[in-house]
This record gives C-alpha cells, structure tokens and sequence, in this order.
C-alpha cells in the first residue's frame, strides 16, 4: 500500500464508519485476481447426412418392391405388343398411374439357326399373355380388362377373381429370367426326322435327313443319298437349312 493512498484512507476514518474503512483498506491492499482465461468455444456438431429419400418410382419398377400385385392378363395371340401400347395409353388417359403401374411382356434371347447362320433374335416367354403390376380394384380391373385385345384375366381354380402371382413366381419369371438374359438359349430350328439342304462344304446343294443332334458340339448327323447309299455326313448346324 502506497503512503498517499494510507493517508487518504486515515483521512476520511474521521467522517465514516470503522467497518467501512476497513474494506476499503483491504480492498485497496489486495492484488487484484487474474482473470480467467476464457473457454474455447465448442465446435458444433457434425450435422447427420440426411437419409436418402425413397424412389416411389424406383419401388414400382423393380417387381419385388412398391406397392400392388402383379396379375395375368390374356390376349389375342400375336397382339402382345398392340395391347400393351393400348393399355398403357389408357392407363394415361384415365389416370390410372396410381394403380396400374407397369405392363410387362416377358421376353428372352434365343439362339437360333436361320439360313443356316446363327442369329439371336428376341421371343415371347409366355405367348398369348401380358403381366400387369396394379393394385386392383373395380377401376383398375375395368381399365384393363376393356382394353381392346384383352380377352380377360388368368384366375386360379373356377374363380372369377384375377389371382395374383405368388412371391415365387414373381422371382422365377421377372428376376431369374432377367438375369438370364445375357446367356442365350440355343433354339435349333429343325428336329431329328427334318430334311434339309446342306449348303457348304463338299456336299453342297445335296439334301438330306437328320439322323442325329448334338447340341453339345452343334453338330449334325445328316444321312445322305450318294451313289444309291445312304451315307451318314457330319456337319455343323450352320451348313445346313430347311430344304
């Protein structure tokens, strides 16, 4: 403590209060406390990603998810194609989106021999039938089964109401056969019994009958007429076609 400060203090104790004096003293003595260091400011919390928002759109093509059930529908053979551009058309127009979400031609590659080269070419899996994947009800059977082409829906046992397919069968038909798809089956055109005209090697342009198939190695056995002798020939399945 100072000397003018101790002085000014013995001062003023003739006009205040001994108590009041006192703390003035003390306070005056004492070395002021350090200020606290301040504490650093929490960092904020990571913010949580947003969980992904559901496709509806998504759900409803994949044929095991979204809502509805997928039922048969029959139609004239060889009009597949024309009554899916019509129910989808009407589908549209009645805006039936809601309840009718996809219709489906099962489809598969095919290997075939055709001029005696081999093709892959696209077939219907199930001729004669469209799948429909809808939620039904009076409106959505109406939509369809009016729709030109559609001779009605495929009911288990003498129902009348359309049965939709199982799980199972959903799998067995939708998703096995579209991973499937990128192994061809091989479809041969013609069967033990057929004749045909061989078209390259050195039998060419003579005819001839299948006596033997073998898938295994695409090889033929063709018995041909030389010299009044029927003479079994190998050949591969692209040197010969239908006569």
């Amino acid at each position: 403590m100072t000397k003018d400060t101790t002085q000014s203090i013995e001062e003023t104790s003739d006009t205040l209060p001994e108590a009041v004096v006192g703390a003035v003293a003390v306070d005056v003595a004492a070395d002021p406390a350090p200020e606290a260091p301040e504490a650093p400011e929490a960092e904020p919390a990571p913010e949580a990603e947003p969980a992904p928002e559901a496709d509806p759109a998504a759900d409803a093509a994949n044929p095991m998810k979204g809502p509805g059930d997928w039922y048969v529908v029959h139609t004239y053979a060889g009009y597949e194609n024309k009554v899916k551009t019509n129910l989808e058309q009407r589908i549209r127009t009645m805006q039936m989106e809601g309840k009718i979400f996809i219709v489906h031609i099962p489809m598969e590659d095919v290997m075939e021999i055709k001029g005696g080269k081999k093709q892959v070419v696209q077939k219907k899996v199930f001729p004669g039938y469209l799948l429909v994947k809808m939620i039904y009800d009076n409106d959505s059977w109406y939509v369809v089964r009016n729709t030109p082409g559609v001779t009605g829906f495929v009911s288990a046992g003498t129902g009348s109401k359309p049965t939709p397919l199982s799980k199972r069968e959903v799998e067995k038909i939708l998703v096995v056969k579209k991973e499937e798809a990128a192994k061809p089956q091989f479809r041969l055109g013609f069967e033990e019994g057929d004749v045909v005209q061989i078209i390259s090697g050195p039998f060419a342009e003579f005819n001839g009958t299948i006596s033997e198939i073998n898938v295994d190695q695409s090889k033929l056995k063709v018995l041909v007429n030389i010299f009044d002798r029927e003479t079994p020939v190998e050949l591969g399945f692209d040197q010969v076609a239908k006569a």
